[in-house]
């Protein structure tokens, strides 16, 4: 009963502010038609009808629902963000159903179908104009990618993604035939024959210099490179160097066949001699602090990728490594992977351009795979233990897969003959080959 008296005087209550509501109303619409007709003297009886009639209903509903579609991000396309939604919509193809480096490809498909989505401001690409952070229209402009992206401006994603990659690395092949080293310098030849190519285009030596590094096949090191030295390029180096990691075993198995005949490639090599936990435990150590040294620039990838696999190595921290091998790598290849792709906007990736620089960057990757495989060749005529040139190809730095590709064409010659381990020497010795590289090339552009 209690309750009843309760609801009646709710409603009451209700029905008495909805009156007072009514009234004021009323109230101001009695002076706003008293303001008007004190008025009339001054204007014209058209006007007066104007001005006296009401609004309908039906013509408020409507002015409403074009409203509303006039702020949809229907009304804002164009053919120019049509085209790049096809494109990450293809990329997301290639990743899913194709397979090509899912892991990286796949969120950068997405973050360039997130930016390209008119009205979603979730990149501003003003806010980071001219290579600088505009951090005084941040607060206000800012949306979600902006704040992600930081990571990648500011150069913090490329170091973690190296701690990762150096913890899941095993240097033993390298440390077991050092010439391997030689091998993974050869391979980024690719990286100066295209930074020249580039300049001969009429790149700026900066841009030129972000364009070369696809050759050496690291995204990380091409998005570290490119954000220190032409952020305003980050979106197609960074689609362009992945993409080409992905087709690695498209692009080098051509180039391999044309430059070894089937004798090289049919080369067995000796078994690698066992590499001691001192030799793998002292490399990070001495690695880091010499190459440091000797390019200060590259002290952040390098320490990056050696702390990581000191970390492996060491075997005291076995729970961190696991941690940046598997949950700080994913979580940072999720960030990574959008960001980079929401930089990919009609804007900066529909132009002339951008279609050099897809050429470029396989005629990058190509020069990599000749450089490594003719040093091998060039070896051969002074050594005794022959070396098959086909692990030179995986001197880009594209872990394992390009070592895989080595032990796959050779066993096209020759079934029995396991080239892997062997290449897995030159390809680790590719990851610090690009690293350096990028060092160099800070140190003589930045």
């Amino acid at each position: 009963m209690r309750t009843k008296k309760y609801i009646f005087l709710l409603i009451t209550l209700l029905f008495a502010g909805i009156l007072t509501n009514v009234s004021a109303q009323t109230v101001v619409n009695s002076d706003s038609s008293a303001k008007v007709i004190t008025t009339t003297s001054q204007v014209s009886p058209n006007e007066i009808q104007k001005v006296d009639k009401p609004t309908s209903g039906l013509a408020y509903i409507k002015d409403s629902f074009i409203n509303f579609a006039d702020s949809t991000g229907f009304a804002a396309l164009n053919w120019q963000t049509v085209f790049m939604i096809f494109i990450s919509c293809l990329l997301l193809y290639l990743a899913i159903v194709k397979g090509f480096e899912p892991l990286l490809l796949l969120p950068i498909a997405f973050g360039m179908l997130l930016t390209n989505l008119p009205g979603a401001g979730l990149f501003n690409a003003e806010l980071f104009a001219g290579g600088q952070v505009h951090w005084d229209n941040f607060v206000q402009k800012g949306g979600l990618l902006d704040y992600l992206y930081l990571g990648v401006k500011l150069g913090i994603y490329p170091c973690l993604i190296f701690v990762g990659v150096g913890a899941m690395t095993d240097f033993g092949p390298m440390l077991a035939n050092p010439k391997s080293l030689l091998l993974g310098a050869a391979a980024q030849l690719g990286i100066f024959m295209t930074y020249l190519a580039a300049v001969g285009l009429g790149f700026t030596p900066q841009e030129a210099g972000s364009i070369g590094i696809i050759g050496g096949a690291d995204g990380p090191t091409a998005i570290f490179l490119t954000t220190k030295l032409a952020p305003h390029l980050l979106g197609p180096i960074a689609v362009a160097a992945y993409s080409y990691m992905a087709l690695v075993p498209v692009i080098q198995p051509p180039i391999m066949r044309l430059l070894t005949t089937k004798k090289e490639r049919g080369i067995r090599m000796k078994q690698l001699r066992i590499v001691s936990k001192k030799e793998k435990i002292i490399f990070p150590i001495f690695g880091t602090a010499f190459i440091s040294l000797l390019l200060p620039p590259a002290a952040p990838l390098i320490g990056s990728l050696l702390l990581g696999n000191l970390m492996r190595e060491s075997g005291v921290v076995e729970r961190l490594s696991k941690t940046v091998q598997n949950e700080l790598m994913n979580i940072v290849t999720i960030f990574l992977g959008i960001t980079v792709g929401a930089t990919a906007t009609s804007a900066t990736f529909m132009n002339l351009q951008t279609i050099e620089i897809m050429v470029i960057g396989v005629l990058a990757f190509s020069f990599g795979t000749a450089g490594g495989v003719l040093l091998a060749k060039f070896m051969n005529l002074f050594t005794k233990e022959k070396i098959n040139p086909l692990i030179g190809s995986a001197g880009v730095s594209a872990v394992p897969m390009a070592a895989r590709v080595s032990q796959v064409v050779g066993q096209e010659t020759d079934p029995g003959n396991f080239l892997l381990m062997h290449a897995m020497g030159p390809n680790v010795a590719g990851v610090i080959g690009s690293a350096v590289a990028a060092g160099l090339m800070l140190t003589m552009l930045k």
